[in-house]
C-alpha cells in the first residue's frame, strides 16, 4: 500500500518542527504519540499540529494538546542497566515521546496521522485554529497560557445563548476561586465583548470570608508593570471596578444603623429589611434553611405562620416599616417573635392554639420546636429585621444602583448568612422574572455552594439556586458559583454549568466522579496547581485548558488599597 507524503516543510515550519508521529505506538484519530527530535522538547499543555494528505489529494490538518510526556532508554532490558549506560559500558539512546490528544481536525475527516509525519508547534493563528478560537464570534478573555497567549471563552456559553453558568472548584485559600470569579466579571464588564449591553449589566457578589471584596473600587498598590502587561495581552486595561456599591449589616444595638465593617469605614452603606417587608414578602422560611431545620417536623408551622404574617400586612405598605397586628405596633424582631409565640402557645394551657397559625394536625412538640428555633434566631438577625429607626425603608437593598454590588456577610452568624443569601437571591431572581426579558444580564457570584445548595438536603435557598441553574439561562440571571468540593453540591447545579473551572484540589476530591471531565493526568496535576492557575473546561473543546489569570488590578485587602483621591480618612488634611 502506498501513501502520499505530506508537503515539504518550509523554512518557517522547520523552526517549529519538534518531532514525528511515533510508529511503535498506535496512532488514532483522537490521540497519538510524537517522538521528540533531538534538541527539542515538548511539555504538558503545548499545542501541536501536523498535516496529512489523503489518497484523494485532500489535505487535512490535525491539532492537539500534549497530555503526557515520557522519557526512557532504548536498548535497556533491566532496571539496573541504567547504571551501565551511565558509565558507558552498555550502549543505549534516550528517547522522549509525548502523548497528544486531538482537539480539532480541519476539515473533519477522522483519520489517524501517519507514522513519521512531521509534528510542529502551533503558534499564532494556527494555535487559534487548534483551540477553535478562530470560529468564536464573541471571545471573552479568560486568562493566559504559560507563554502569555490569550485564552478565550465563547460568550455564547456564558450569557445564556447556548449555555450558561460557571462553576469553580478548589481548596480554600490556594485555589483563588473568588479572585478568578472577580476577574471574569472584570473581563465581562471591560473587554467590550458585551458591547453596549455592558453598561447595564449587573453583578452581585456575596463577601462570605474576610474583607477581600470590600476594596474592589480601589487600585491595587502592588500592581507591577509586568502584571499590567499581562492585562494588555488580553486586550484589557488594568483598573479597579468603576461602579461598586458595598453594603454591610448594621452594627448591633446601634440606633443609627452604622455598617459593621472592619478596615473599610468609608463608602459602605448599611442594609436591613423592615418588619413590614419581612411579613409581606414571606421571608420567614429563610430563617429555617439549614440541615437542623430539615430534620424537624415543623415545616407546616413555618408555612402557616408566614401566611398569617403576609395576610396581616396586606394592603398599602407601612411608611415606617413597622407592622400593626391586633391593635399593637411592632417595631423590633424580638417583639414580632413574642407576638407569634403568643399565637402558637396560649397563656392558658387548656386553650387550644389557633390552627390558622399552627396548621392542621400539628403536634404540640412540633409547635414547641418551632418556637424554640425561632426564638434562638433573634440574637442573630434582630439587627437585620427591624423598624426601630427613622426612615427604615430607605435601607432596603437596591441591586440596580451600581453595576457591581458587594453584600458583606462575613461577620454574620451562619444562620444570619443563610437568611441574607436566601432573601437577596430571591430578590434578584424575582426581579429578573418580573422584568420578562433576559437583558440586561445579572451575574451572581456565590462561594461556599456546598453550604447553600448541599447535595443531600433541601432548603429554600437550595430551591432558589436550582431555579437559577435550570431557568436562569432564559431569564438572564447567571450564576458564578464556587465551592471547595463539587462532590458535596447539588448535582443539577453543577451539571447545568456550561463552564467548569478547577483550581488546586484535594487529592481525595480529585478522584470523585464530578471531575470526570478532567483526563487522568490533569486530575493529578490539579493537586499541585499553584495559586493563580486553573483548568478551564468549555463545550467547544474536548480537553480542559490550563490558564493563569493576571494579578488583581483592584485591592483585595486594606493594605493594597491605593485611592487616587487621597486617604480613606474623611478628616485627612484638616
Amino acid at each position: 500500500m502506498t501513501t502520499t507524503d505530506p508537503p515539504s516543510p518550509t523554512s518557517a515550519s522547520l523552526v517549529r518542527d519538534v518531532g514525528r508521529v511515533l510508529g511503535t505506538d498506535d496512532a488514532t484519530p483522537l490521540q497519538f504519540w510524537v517522538a521528540i527530535a533531538e534538541g527539542n522538547h515538548l511539555q504538558l499543555d503545548d499545542v501541536v499540529a501536523l498535516d496529512r494528505v489523503l489518497p484523494s489529494g485532500e489535505q487535512i490538518s490535525i491539532y492537539g494538546i500534549v497530555n503526557q510526556v515520557r522519557a526512557r532508554h532504548e536498548g535497556a532490558t533491566f532496571d539496573s542497566d541504567v547504571f551501565l549506560i551511565a558509565d558507558g559500558v552498555l550502549p543505549a539512546e534516550v528517547a522522549e515521546a509525548a502523548l497528544v490528544q486531538v482537539t480539532r481536525i480541519v476539515p473533519e475527516t477522522f483519520v489517524p496521522p501517519l507514522p513519521g509525519t512531521v509534528v510542529r508547534r502551533a503558534t499564532d493563528a494556527e494555535r487559534d485554529e487548534a483551540l477553535d478560537f478562530d470560529s468564536v464570534e464573541r471571545r471573552l478573555p479568560a486568562g493566559l497560557s504559560r507563554e502569555n497567549e490569550p485564552i478565550f471563552l465563547d460568550l455564547d456559553f456564558v450569557d445564556g445563548t447556548k449555555g450558561a453558568h460557571v462553576n469553580i472548584s478548589g481548596i480554600s485559600g490556594v485555589a483563588t476561586k473568588t479572585s478568578y470569579a472577580t476577574f471574569l466579571l472584570y473581563s465581562l464588564f471591560h473587554s467590550g465583548v458585551l458591547g453596549a449591553e455592558a453598561a447595564n449589566t449587573k453583578g452581585l457578589i456575596f463577601n462570605v470570608k474576610g474583607e477581600d471584596l470590600l476594596f474592589l473600587d480601589a487600585p491595587n498598590a502592588h500592581m507591577s508593570a509586568d502584571q499590567a502587561a499581562r492585562y494588555a495581552h488580553l486586550g484589557l486595561t488594568p483598573a479597579p471596578f468603576a461602579s461598586v456599591g458595598i453594603v454591610a449589616p448594621p452594627r448591633r444595638n446601634d440606633p443609627n444603623a452604622t455598617p459593621a465593617t472592619g478596615a473599610r469605614t468609608v463608602g459602605v452603606d448599611p442594609f436591613f429589611w423592615t418588619l413590614d417587608t419581612f411579613c409581606r414578602e414571606g421571608l420567614l422560611p429563610f430563617l429555617f434553611a439549614d440541615a437542623e431545620d430539615e430534620r424537624q417536623q415543623y415545616t407546616i408551622v413555618v408555612q402557616s405562620v408566614a401566611a398569617q404574617l403576609a395576610a396581616a400586612t396586606r394592603g398599602e405598605a407601612s411608611p415606617d416599616g413597622a407592622v400593626r397586628m391586633d391593635g399593637s405596633t411592632i417595631r423590633t424582631f424580638r417583639q414580632l417573635v413574642d407576638f407569634i409565640e403568643r399565637r402558637l402557645i396560649p397563656d392558658d394551657p387548656d386553650e387550644r392554639p389557633d390552627q390558622r397559625w399552627t396548621g392542621r394536625a400539628v403536634s404540640g412538640s412540633s409547635i414547641n420546636a418551632f418556637v424554640r428555633r425561632l426564638s434562638s434566631s433573634v440574637r442573630h438577625v434582630e439587627h437585620l429585621i427591624r423598624a426601630d429607626i427613622d426612615d427604615a425603608p430607605r435601607f432596603a437593598l437596591d441591586l440596580d444602583r451600581n453595576q457591581l454590588t458587594v453584600v458583606d456577610i462575613h461577620q454574620l452568624h451562619d444562620r444570619a448568612k443563610r437568611f441574607v443569601v436566601g432573601v437577596v437571591l430571591r430578590q434578584a431572581f424575582d426581579a429578573k422574572e418580573a422584568s420578562g426579558i433576559a437583558r440586561p444580564l445579572q451575574f451572581i457570584v456565590l462561594d461556599e455552594l456546598n453550604k447553600y445548595a448541599p447535595r443531600d438536603s433541601s432548603s429554600p435557598i437550595k430551591e432558589i439556586l436550582l431555579d437559577v441553574a435550570e431557568r436562569g439561562r432564559s431569564l438572564g440571571i447567571i450564576l458564578i458559583g464556587a465551592q471547595q468540593t463539587a462532590s458535596e453540591v447539588e448535582r443539577r447545579i453543577v451539571a447545568n454549568s456550561a463552564i467548569r473551572v478547577v483550581g488546586r484540589l484535594d487529592t481525595a476530591e480529585a478522584g470523585r466522579d464530578q471531575y470526570g471531565f478532567l483526563p487522568g493526568v490533569q486530575r493529578q496535576r490539579a493537586t499541585i496547581l499553584k495559586p493563580g492557575s486553573m483548568y478551564l473546561s468549555q463545550p467547544r473543546l474536548p480537553i480542559p485548558l490550563l490558564l493563569e489569570f493576571p494579578f488583581p488590578a483592584w485591592a483585595t485587602r486594606a493594605a493594597e488599597a491605593r485611592r487616587s483621591g487621597g486617604d480613606d480618612d474623611p478628616f485627612a488634611g484638616l
